[in-house]
């Protein structure tokens, strides 16, 4: 598997300023996204969820419709287009 900080900051680097922090003795590391604007998002991600490839990328498209959905841009072709990619990952 890649480097799972990786995959993140190549995920939302175009957009935001990409922040790993560690928050807790568990191994949870606290993603930090913020642009010119502040604090985009804020969420924790467990250490299974760095370990295991499948649940990173379920967290990833977790943000990234947060984050759509905040911009107010959700809507069923998102969704729609963020289930393709979950599926092709299970491929």
């Amino acid at each position: 598997m890649d480097n799972p900080f990786k995959r993140i900051s190549d995920v939302f680097q175009a957009d935001y300023f990409v922040n790993f922090s560690v928050e807790r003795p568990d191994g949870s590391i606290v993603l930090t996204l913020s642009n010119a604007n502040g604090v985009a998002v804020k969420r924790f991600i467990s250490a299974e969820q760095l370990r295991d490839p499948e649940k990173l990328e379920r967290f990833i498209m977790s943000v990234r419709f947060g984050l759509a959905i905040e911009n107010g841009e959700a809507s069923p072709a998102l969704l729609a287009s963020m289930t393709q990619v979950r599926d092709a990952v299970h491929a």
